[in-house]
Formats: C-alpha cells, sequence, structure tokens
C-alpha cells in the first residue's frame, strides 16, 4: 500500500483495456491499488444490500440490526477487510473486532483472514478480542492506573455458593444484627426454635449470597457503586428489609474480600479498564492504536461494556468528531438479561439514534429458513408484542424475517420444507412426545437411504466417520446425504430424560430403536456436566472435612439431588442440626424415609473417609457420583493434578487448598473438550440435545421442541416454599428491577410490588425471546409439542399431570391449521 491508495472505492474504474496497457501507463503501486479496489468491489458484490452497508462504510457510528440467519457475520468480515484495505491498516493502527464468546471469535477471524487472502493483503491490520479479554489488555498494559496486580492476582467467577460470597454474607450479619433480625422475622414469626434455626439456614445459605450475587453483578457492570444502592434504598417505600441497603452492605464487603485477598472477578476487569481510559495520556495511546470498533451480538452489552467500545473507537487528534463505531446485533435474541446486566433498551436505543441519523442497517433478508418457518417465527413476534403478556413494553423489536431474493447468491436459500416444514402437535404426554420425535427421525434418515440399505447394528457402527456402513451388503452411506437434527430444551433435566428414553427405548414401552439406523444421541448437557467435576469433588471433600458445618453438609445434598442420588427435598429442616441429622440419639424425632435414605448415604461417604488413604478419595467419589466414562476420566486426570500438587502433604487440608485453587482460578479443563463445537453439534446424521440458550449462533435442517408448556415457557418468577417467609416476592429479583429502573430512568422508582411485577415482566419477555431464537434454529423442518400431560417438576418426570400449553401453542394452530398434526 502506497499513499497514492484511492479511497473512494464506491467509484467506478473505467478506461481499463488490458493488464499491459496498465503496466505502461500506471506504475506498479497504482496498479496493485486497482486491482485490490476490484477485488474489493467483488467481495462488495456478493454482498446482500444490507451487508453492503457494513461493507460502503465510510466512518462514524452504524447499527446494525439483523435478524436471525442474515449472515451477519459475513457482512462484518467483508466490512473488516474492505476497510482493513481502503484505510491501509497495520499492527500499530488496527481494526478491534469484539465478540460475546471464544468460539465466535475465532469464527470471524477466520472469515476476515480468508476476505484478507482474496485482497492479496497480509494477515494483519485487525485483532478479535472478547470484550473481556480486550479490557484485560488494556488493564495489563497499564498495570499503575488499573489498580490490578494482575501477575500475583487470581481470577474468579462468583457464583451464589461460592465461599468468598458465603464470607461475605457472614460478614454482613456480624456487623448488622438489626437489619438480620428483621428479614429473620419476616412477615410474622412465633419465635419458635426450629423455625429460627431454619430460616436461619435459609437466610444464610440461599437467599442473602443469592441477593449479592445477584446485585453485586448487576451493580458493578452498570458502573454503581455500594453508595449508590445505599442512596437508591432511600427512594424506596414501604420496604421494611431495607433491600438495598442490605444489597449495598453485601457489596462493600464483597469489594473490600476482592481487594485484600488480591482476587479480580469479571466484571473487575471492565472497570480497571476504563479507570486507564480516564488517564488523557493513556487514554490517547490506546486510541492511537484503535482505528474503528466492530462489535458483534451487540444486544449483550451492559453500559460499562458500551462505555469502554465507545471510548476505544474516539480519535484523540479530533475528540469532537463521532466514534468510528459499527454495533451488529439482534435486539431479538437477547436472551441473557435475566441473569446478566445485559439489556436489548440499550441496543435497542443505539438503533433509533443512528436511524434518526440515518446510519442504521436494517438486515432483514434471511435465506436460512423455508418459508413456513420464517411466517411461523414472525407471527409469534407480532402476537406476543401485541398481547401485552410482557408488560407494556413489547418484548421484539418490530423486524420480520424475509426470504432471499432469486438472484440472491447463498447456495440453497431458504429451502424447501421437509414434509410440512413446519408441524405441530399435541402427544398425549411427555414420553410419547419422545417417541414420535424418534420415529420422525427414523422417517427422516429412510428417505435418504438407499432402497436396498440394510442397517446391521452393532455398538462400533454408529457413525464418527462420515459414514453410515452396511456390513452385511458392504455399502457406505456419506453423512452429507442425511440431514442435521437437534432437540431443543428449556433445562438440562429435560435433555437427559430424552437421551435416557431414547437409548432404553424397550425399558419405557416405545417402539423406536435410533440405534438400529447408527443414529449418534449427542447430549451437550451431558458434556456441560463434565466441567463440574472439580466443584463438585471439592464440595463433597468439604464435607467430608467439616461434616458437622451446616453450609457443606447443605452443600453435598444439593449435589446429591442434582445427581439424582438421593431424594429432592427442604434439607433446611434438617442441616441446621448435623448430628443430629447424621447420627440421630434414641430421644431425637424418629426420620422419614426420604431423611433416612439421605443420611445413610451421607455416612457412607463418611465411613469411607476414615477407611481409605486420602490419595484415594477422589476416585471413590467419583464412583459414588456414578460419573460416566468422560466424567471418570476427567476426575482421574483431576486426582492426578492433586496428587502431584499435594507430594509430601496430601493432608486433607492441603488437598482442599489445591482443590479450592483449581476451582476458583477456572484452569482445570475436562477430558476431551474440544474447540471445534460448531462441527460436533451440527454433524449430520446424529441427534443433537442441546438447551435453547447453547443454540443460539447454531443451525440445523430439522429441529425438534418439546415440552412447551406454559409453566415452561414464559414460567413465572418463582418463591421456594423455604423462602416464603419473606413474603410472595423474592429479595434479588425485587433489587435488580429496582437497579434497572434507576438506569432505564424510570420516573417514578419501583415499590415492592411493582419491582416484582416487573421482574416478572423482564423474565415473561425474554422466555419468549428464547422461544423466537429456537423457532429459528431451523432449516426445512420445525417441529413443535404442547404434551397434554408432563411433570410439576422436572426432577420427578414421572409425577404427570395436566398441563396448560405454552401460550404461543394455541394461536400458532389457528393460524397453520393445515400443519397441525394428529
Amino acid at each position: 500500500m502506497t499513499d497514492e491508495f484511492e479511497p473512494n472505492f464506491t467509484s467506478s474504474i473505467t478506461g481499463i483495456k488490458s493488464p499491459e496497457s496498465l503496466f505502461t501507463s500506471q506504475s506498479g503501486s497504482e496498479l496493485a491499488s486497482i486491482l485490490r479496489e476490484q477485488a474489493c468491489q467483488k467481495i462488495r458484490d456478493s454482498l446482500r444490500d444490507a451487508q453492503k452497508d457494513m461493507a460502503n462504510w465510510q466512518g462514524g457510528p452504524l447499527a446494525v440490526s439483523a435478524v436471525p440467519g442474515a449472515g451477519k457475520s459475513t457482512g462484518m468480515a467483508a466490512a473488516s477487510a474492505i476497510a482493513i484495505a481502503r484505510h491501509q491498516l497495520h499492527s500499530r493502527r488496527q481494526l478491534v473486532v469484539v465478540t460475546f464468546t471464544r468460539s465466535a471469535a475465532a469464527n470471524i477471524k477466520l472469515k476476515i483472514r480468508d476476505r484478507l487472502k482474496e485482497l492479496s493483503l497480509p494477515q494483519g491490520g485487525f485483532v478479535v478480542n472478547t470484550l473481556h479479554g480486550l479490557a484485560l489488555n488494556i488493564a495489563r498494559r497499564h498495570p499503575d492506573l488499573s489498580g490490578l496486580n494482575l501477575e500475583n492476582s487470581t481470577l474468579v467467577n462468583t457464583t451464589q455458593s461460592h465461599r468468598l460470597i458465603r464470607a461475605c454474607v457472614e460478614s454482613w450479619i456480624a456487623e448488622h444484627p438489626r437489619r438480620y433480625q428483621i428479614l429473620l422475622e419476616g412477615q410474622q414469626f412465633d419465635g419458635e426454635e426450629t423455625e429460627r434455626m431454619r430460616r436461619q439456614s435459609v437466610l444464610r445459605t440461599e437467599i442473602l449470597p443469592q441477593l449479592a450475587t445477584t446485585v453485586i453483578h448487576e451493580a458493578k457492570s452498570s458502573g454503581l457503586f455500594p453508595e449508590d444502592l445505599l442512596e437508591m434504598g432511600a427512594m424506596s417505600a414501604g420496604d421494611s428489609y431495607e433491600i438495598l441497603a442490605v444489597a449495598g452492605g453485601l457489596y462493600q464487603k464483597y469489594q473490600a474480600v476482592l481487594k485484600s485477598r488480591d482476587f479480580i472477578d469479571y466484571d473487575e476487569m471492565i472497570l480497571a479498564a476504563l479507570r486507564v481510559l480516564e488517564n488523557p495520556r493513556a487514554r490517547a495511546i490506546e486510541q492511537k492504536q484503535v482505528f474503528a470498533v466492530f462489535e458483534d451480538e451487540a444486544q449483550d452489552s451492559t453500559p460499562l461494556q458500551t462505555q469502554l467500545l465507545k471510548t476505544l473507537a474516539q480519535d484523540p487528534e479530533h475528540p469532537e468528531l463521532a466514534e468510528n463505531f459499527i454495533r451488529v446485533g439482534d435486539p431479538n435474541q437477547a436472551i441473557n438479561s435475566t441473569f446478566t446486566p445485559a439489556d436489548p433498551i440499550y441496543f435497542n436505543d443505539f438503533c433509533d439514534e443512528c436511524e434518526r441519523q440515518n446510519k442504521l442497517a436494517k438486515m432483514y433478508v434471511a435465506g436460512r429458513s423455508s418459508q413456513v418457518i420464517i411466517d411461523a417465527a414472525n407471527f409469534i413476534l407480532k402476537w406476543v408484542n401485541e398481547s401485552e403478556l410482557a408488560g407494556t413494553e413489547p418484548p421484539f423489536r418490530e423486524q420480520d424475517i424475509q426470504a432471499v431474493g432469486s438472484d440472491d447468491q447463498q447456495i440453497n436459500a431458504n429451502p424447501e420444507p421437509l414434509g410440512r416444514g413446519l408441524e405441530l402437535y399435541t402427544p398425549r404426554d411427555i414420553y410419547q412426545s419422545i417417541e414420535l420425535i424418534g420415529k420422525r427421525v427414523i422417517q427422516l434418515v429412510e428417505e435418504f437411504l438407499p432402497t436396498d440399505f440394510q442397517w446391521k447394528s452393532t455398538e462400533k457402527d454408529i457413525p464418527e466417520s462420515g459414514e453410515m456402513r452396511d456390513e452385511e451388503n458392504q455399502q457406505t452411506l456419506p453423512l452429507e446425504h442425511l440431514k442435521s437434527m437437534a432437540v431443543l430444551v428449556r433445562e438440562n433435566k429435560q435433555g437427559k430424560l430424552i437421551k435416557e428414553v431414547l437409548e432404553n427405548p424397550h425399558k419405557y414401552g416405545l417402539s423406536v430403536d435410533l440405534k438400529k439406523y447408527g443414529i449418534k444421541i449427542e447430549d451437550v448437557g451431558e458434556r456441560d456436566r463434565h466441567s463440574q467435576v472439580p466443584w463438585e469433588i471439592l464440595t463433597l471433600l468439604q464435607f467430608l472435612d467439616r461434616p458437622h458445618s451446616p453450609d457443606y453438609l447443605k452443600a453435598a445434598l444439593k449435589i446429591l439431588s442434582d445427581r439424582q442420588l438421593i431424594p429432592k427435598q427442604d434439607y433446611n429442616a434438617f442441616t441446621t442440626s448435623p448430628e443430629q441429622f447424621l447420627y440421630p440419639g434414641p430421644l431425637d424425632p424418629k426420620q422419614s424415609d426420604p431423611v433416612k435414605k439421605c443420611r445413610y448415604f451421607c455416612c457412607g461417604l463418611l465411613q469411607a473417609r476414615l477407611e481409605l488413604p486420602p490419595y484415594q478419595i477422589i476416585s471413590f467419589l467419583a464412583l459414588a457420583l456414578q460419573y460416566d466414562q468422560t466424567e471418570l476420566a476427567t476426575a482421574d486426570k483431576l486426582a492426578e493434578r492433586v496428587a502431584i500438587q499435594t507430594i509430601g502433604n496430601n493432608s486433607m487440608s492441603n488437598m482442599l487448598g489445591v482443590l479450592s485453587e483449581i476451582v476458583t482460578s477456572e484452569r482445570f479443563e475436562p477430558v476431551e473438550a474440544e474447540e471445534k463445537i460448531e462441527e460436533r453439534y451440527t454433524s449430520k446424521g446424529q441427534l443433537t440435545i442441546i438447551t435453547m440458550h447453547k443454540a443460539k449462533g447454531l443451525d440445523w435442517d430439522c429441529v425438534f421442541i418439546p415440552f412447551l408448556h406454559d409453566q415452561i415457557i414464559p414460567g413465572s418468577l418463582r418463591v421456594l416454599p423455604q423462602a416464603k417467609f419473606l413474603g410472595d416476592f423474592t429479595l434479588a429479583e425485587v433489587a435488580r428491577a429496582q437497579i434497572r429502573a434507576s438506569l432505564h430512568k424510570k420516573e417514578a422508582f419501583p415499590t415492592l410490588t411493582q419491582a416484582w411485577e416487573q421482574a416478572g415482566y423482564l423474565k415473561t419477555a425474554e422466555e419468549f425471546r428464547l422461544l423466537y431464537v429456537a423457532m429459528t434454529r431451523a432449516k426445512s423442518l420445525l417441529w413443535m409439542a404442547a404434551e397434554k400431560k408432563g411433570p410439576f417438576t422436572w426432577n420427578k418426570p414421572d409425577n404427570l399431570q395436566e398441563l396448560k400449553p405454552c401460550p404461543v401453542m394455541p394461536v400458532l394452530k389457528q393460524k397453520f391449521p393445515d400443519n397441525v398434526m394428529s
């Protein structure tokens, strides 16, 4: 590149007769520029109109609102490569691309590199980061300004059960006995000692840790300090619990503990980077290295994250100019706002502001799905907005998915439907629903098998090599002839049941057998459970080390219950007195059968603790938890790691210290961790079982969505029975709603009742967006079912009862009567 590089890519090139004439009339650098301009134009010509808006970007802000399947990553990669060419970007003046996940970062990086190859440009001029990775890099370059001692600090991902949160709760209780007593008494209290102990257990291990975790993340990611929460609390009318004051106190304790122990959480990375950028000199240094910022999945950004990117995108020499900032996202796919501070309101506001400036690109054309699936998704969007089920604020931005035109270059755009394309079922119960899924999967496989193909099933026949093999007739069928298929569920427990039933059909009285056809079942939730191995082992070891601790006993029982090894129940009733529970005397109250089963299991673990040497205890716990093969391999890897780090001192306390470090530092990877997640989950010829949340960003030829009941989607905010003494709301959700109302600058600060109502609307809106995401994963077949009978709780799937369907199912059947299946 030279200074003669022509920046106006939209102008046409004329007067070029032959390469030879160019060599005689143009310098070599001019020729390179012209040829590169032609290559850029070729890339631009391959894009759809809205994608071209990105490619034609000349600077300043640009919002890109894209529907599912619109090809936003393709447009972003093309726009990135053209911007690098047009502005002659290099390692000291880069385009910064920010994505939501590491896998998305790897994907967009490959696409940009491919485009740069087309332009014969070096693989530089850009960098791709996750947002937290970008923030961490800035903090590292300016340790004196960031305030983080990154070499000696430990990164933690705090959860409700994290020891830091528990320590903060205990410290707050000790310093605020009056407020704690008010919470303990709740709405009414007769002073009975057993009830007092039960409430203490619930407050210390559930309610206050949940409040701390929720509020700290919400407030910190929004730039709020503990003092801000205390000030908000003064505005809350009719709140005898002083919820925000309690939350502010917990937040203060948490920050003090982080600082004293040299811990860093993910939110602290963003704050540290912003502290750096507050310094004029450091800000100028960072901004000079950044030409522009392109942000993907912008609907999931928090206010502080947006502030960070916007600051980096400014020109230090011309701060009066608008920042070079392209934000790409889909507010209708915002599905993280009920458990992160992200909220689609912020990206919607950015889109509205850009639209007023004529800088909004609308990517509404999508070639992923067949027309009937597009029609169903568009219908649901409009119906939900008009129904006001989620309050007066519409959950969706009004933007219809549109099919591509006949001249579109996408191969197999808007494919023909399989069967009716949209199939709506009302099975008898969840087990018939699973059977219908199995039968439909077999139909889909048989449609693409040769008529004389006979599948001879053995365990090794399940396809791993890209083909099915008929050993009897010596035939092979490439899997590329088959379809990709997925079952999308709301929670992992549902997926676990589906796999169990399909792998053991005769046990459940079903007539389908997927093994006969060599169809592999990939349960993504099962793989996720493998990463929980270190935490589960640590929790059980903490109980074995201190069985008299109510907290450790309760945490261990929760794990055993989640693994379905003991009956699920309210453990607060007996974990307040561990000695009485584990070793009841003759005068103690008689234990129920479910409690006895819990006691027998726990006592068995304690007996093994006494009999086994420390180096064998991890392997024993893995067997006791009935881990599968992959989990056992992960546990063996963990045991080996612990053994190496405790050579010379394999005491229980030393093992716990090593395990705690492994869990809190997040440096342990489960066995068989893979990078090519998309390929693994969308392979043809297999049935992938995955949650709706994890399905975002993926697509399949055929998508099955069972269990569409009103209690699942949209469901409702639930107050657990053990927490009812505080009232018909949860402290965490009320606090979150009040903080958001303040951030969104609502006219009136919500009362407890209003905040709880707003929290319910937030959940309802997100659940409908989640269903929209699930529906738009399908290319050729969307299979949906609302069974007449289902379980009240998925911890007990055999306990069936009549259930109301998800509200969208009846209206879908009315709108698409020809797609209702008998």
